[in-house]
């Protein structure tokens, strides 16, 4: 009997070490678009450390758009998800409209810039406000106890800011909904804004077919912006792009690079730029709405990858059902 179950674990033994090894069916090898479940849209992507960060809108109507999630990843391709790591019980001011946030990392803290409420004119109280937290996963809590910016500059919706840190170390907050886009310069400590040597605190910058989401970025010394055109709830929402030598322009526009593919998605915008320098890949970050969808908050988050020719213009995005491959940090 017992030679015969040493006969049976040889005969197994082989049978195993002949038998083909099987793929592990949970390794992805893309992120594939959307990277995360759930409706989120206008993402502000960053790297934190060794890291890459998405921090979106919670898409759905106003009202319910009272906390943001965000979401890491070591390799572009597994997220983890943080919940609420910012919502309106921990500011007060905000009611509803909780979106569009900025984000940066400034004196070992992290600052999260945000728009609450939509407010339609002069007479309602919000605009875009100010969080900080200690780690990118928060807890944030209320910066200021009331909004930086709160009335409307140059006919700028108080909305969809991004933060941008230049060349010589000052902050600069670009912003604006309703075809109006303004730059102001942020104070040290984020605390309020700086005139201008004009003594002004509003730059209006619009380019031609502005509609919101500004993003600025530089590559190779050129200071490259990019807006959202069209209707947010519309199949043709877009980015289109200007490049200059200056954060304040002028910016003349060149042309869209990121759009539907009726085969893929439709209302691709509203967006952000991620630059891993190791590997010198550039990838955008963007919100966009599935085919079989026609809820204006049904939006998606995606990242695709981001090209530039010879010439230093931005190559047309393809977007993708399969997303990018793994780009590990470590």
């Amino acid at each position: 009997m017992k030679n015969n179950y040493l006969l049976i674990f040889a005969c197994l033994s082989i049978m195993q070490a002949c038998t083909p090894k099987q793929a592990n069916p949970e390794q992805k090898v893309t992120a594939g678009n959307p990277i995360v479940e759930g409706w989120y849209a206008d993402p502000e992507g960053i790297i934190f450390d060794d890291k890459y960060w998405v921090y979106p809108t919670y898409s759905a109507p106003y009202d319910e758009q009272v906390f943001m999630d965000a979401f890491s990843s070591p390799d572009l391709v597994n997220w983890t998800k943080h919940e609420r790591i910012i919502d309106t019980a921990s500011v007060k001011w905000v009611k509803r409209a909780m979106w569009a946030p900025a984000i940066l990392k400034k004196d070992n803290k992290y600052f999260l810039f945000f728009g609450g409420n939509d407010i339609q004119s002069d007479n309602e109280y919000g605009g875009i406000g100010v969080a900080v937290a200690d780690k990118p996963e928060g807890p944030f809590k209320d910066y200021l106890g009331k909004p930086l910016i709160d009335k409307f500059y140059n006919g700028a919706q108080p909305i969809d800011q991004f933060v941008f840190k230049d060349k010589d170390g000052s902050y600069y907050i670009y912003y604006g909904g309703w075809k109006h886009c303004n730059v102001a310069k942020l104070n040290n400590d984020f605390t309020g804004l700086v005139p201008f040597e004009d003594g002004t605190i509003y730059k209006e910058v619009t380019p031609e077919n502005y509609v919101e989401g500004p993003f600025m970025f530089i590559h190779n010394n050129k200071y490259y912006f990019m807006w959202s055109e069209g209707g947010w709830t519309g199949p043709n929402y877009s980015v289109a792009y200007a490049i200059a030598d200056s954060p304040f322009g002028p910016f003349k526009r060149i042309g869209k690079i990121l759009q539907q593919d009726p085969k893929v998605a439709t209302g691709a915008g509203h967006h952000s730029v991620i630059h891993e320098p190791k590997s010198d890949k550039w990838y955008i970050v963007y919100h966009r709405r599935p085919l079989t969808e026609t809820d204006g908050n049904h939006r998606v988050t995606c990242i695709d990858e981001m090209q530039f020719d010879e010439n230093g213009y931005i190559k047309p995005v393809v977007i993708t059902n399969e997303g990018v491959k793994a780009n590990p940090l470590k």
